[in-house]
């Protein structure tokens, strides 16, 4: 079974019934909902991406990715190529498992979830803990603003509970799961983006602990290299496909390309062995579907 990992559920960016279409197309079989976050954005141009990834991939030149993807107003907004887009701090939860029970079968939904927002992170998973598909519990401290520390009661929970936790890490104190690790060892912990920023930084952290995988979602933070780094560091059984869609490259129509990180993963890797774990078996086993 073909298993997206990562998708942000956006009606304004890509409707429903298109995104069906996109995955009976593509081969998907199912994907991991996550609530949006965040206004619709515009595709990024490859060589703002190309030049983003060779920064943060050069720990000398971090500083200067930084400056461009964490650039963010006093109202806690993102400024992206000098426009401004407004961040949620409590994510609706409620649509993506109206999907879930819409079309059964399809789709799986992660509990967004943020310590620093108005809505109880606890009481956020527990409303949402018995629905049909919930697969984890998902947290943005790169965009919400927090040391992923303040994750302990949502990890604790999430070790209770044998879900994952799904992370998108930021910069400094934003991305250090030092405590986070250390202090529940057990925990089943998913981080976005091949450990976007800091990659094989993080990756040597995370080495020998084979309950933290990754994603290879998003077009902006993954390129083909980073793909083929991450997958030859922490082995090909540590990674898992994902699009972080409907943000990245458009097709003729105008709308998200749905199907282009998994081509590009069936390009990349020609081992059916390969393929099949990237697209949907490791995640599968991980998440315990």
């Amino acid at each position: 079974m073909v298993i997206d990992c990562h998708y942000h559920l956006d009606e304004r960016m890509l409707k429903t019934s298109d995104l069906i279409a996109r995955m009976d197309e593509t081969g998907v079989e199912r994907i991991a909902l996550i609530a949006g976050m965040v206004d619709p954005l515009p595709e990024t141009p490859p060589i703002v991406i190309r030049m983003l990834q060779f920064l943060l991939t050069h720990s000398s030149l971090r500083f200067i990715g930084k400056a461009a993807a964490a650039n963010f107003t006093d109202e806690g907004a993102i400024n992206i190529l000098g426009k401004i887009y407004k961040i949620y701090p409590d994510p609706d939860n409620e649509p993506v498992f109206s999907m879930i029970e819409k079309y059964p079968g399809r789709f799986y939904g992660w509990v967004f979830v943020n310590p620093r927002g108005k809505n109880d992170p606890l009481k956020e998973i527990n409303a949402w803990a018995k629905s049909p598909g919930f697969i984890g519990i998902k947290a943005h401290p790169f965009w919400h603003r927090y040391n992923p520390s303040e994750l302990l009661p949502v990890a604790e929970q999430a070790v209770r509970m044998n879900k994952p936790l799904l992370i998108h890490l930021g910069f400094n104190e934003h991305g250090d799961i030092l405590e986070l690790i250390n202090t529940l060892p057990d925990l089943k912990l998913l981080l976005a983006h091949a450990a976007f920023p800091c990659y094989a930084d993080t990756w040597t952290i995370i080495r020998k602990k084979k309950n933290i995988c990754v994603d290879l979602s998003a077009t902006a933070y993954v390129g083909e290299k980073i793909a083929r780094d991450v997958i030859d560091y922490l082995g090909a059984d540590r990674c898992f496909y994902g699009t972080d869609g409907p943000f990245g490259p458009h097709a003729a129509d105008g709308k998200f390309d749905y199907g282009y990180l998994k081509r590009r993963i069936e390009k990349l890797f020609p081992s059916e062995k390969t393929r099949k774990s990237l697209l949907g078996e490791n995640f599968a086993k991980f998440a315990g579907i």
